[in-house]
Parts: C-alpha cells; structure tokens; sequence
C-alpha cells in the first residue's frame, strides 16, 4: 500500500468503526426495553394491588406517592429508548452509506491514476 493511501484508509475506518458504534448503541438500547418494560409492568402490578383508599390516603412525598411518580415517568423513558435507538441506528446505517458513497466517488478517479501511471 503506497504512502497517499494511507490517510484515505483511516478516514474509511473511521467512518466505519463510528458506524458500528451508533449502531451498537441503537440495538442495546432497543435490548433494554423488554427489560425496562418488564420492570413497569411490576411496577404498576405491586401498586395497583394495594387498595385505592390506602393510595389516595398516602401522604406527600411518601414512597407510595414516589412510586406513582416513577409508574408516570416510566412511559417517556420507554419511547426514549424505542426512538432514540432506533434514531442510533439509522445514523449508524446513514454513516457507513456515506462511506460507501465516498468510496465510490474516489473508484474512477483512482482507476484513472493508474491508468496514466502505467502509460
């Protein structure tokens, strides 16, 4: 591999390699959603068995109260996880399109380089 090269390889990995990050992080996102999930559903399940007069007599700032706080909280965070990650990977799958594009567009030119090289 000649010299001139080299600096086009390196920005070829790091597009690369920063595609497969946002990817990565767009999939392990999306993986902790069953998880976060799982945790609301027995969220709500262990508040929701309690009676409905025990909750509504709960005073302020109690845990019964910081419970229904997170159960609210808890469905924006699941879209934020779904849309972020998948956000993630769409610009992961975005980057490494650009590449190839790049890659591409430097083909002919190259071929031509060699071309006159060798006449």
């Amino acid at each position: 591999m000649k010299k001139g090269n080299m600096p086009v390889m390196i920005v070829m990995l790091i597009i690369i390699i920063t595609s497969v990050v946002f990817a990565w992080q767009g999939i392990g996102m999306h993986n902790r959603v069953s998880v976060e999930e799982a945790k609301f559903h027995a969220l709500q399940t262990e508040y929701f068995n309690i009676s409905k007069t025990e909750r509504d007599a709960s005073p302020t700032g109690s845990e019964l109260n910081q419970q229904l706080v997170e159960i609210q909280n808890f469905p924006s965070e699941l879209l934020r996880l779904k849309l972020v990650g998948v956000g993630k990977i769409l610009t992961g799958i975005f980057i490494l399109l650009f590449g190839i594009l790049i890659a591409l567009m430097m083909m002919p030119k190259r071929l031509a380089k060699i071309l006159r090289q060798n006449q």
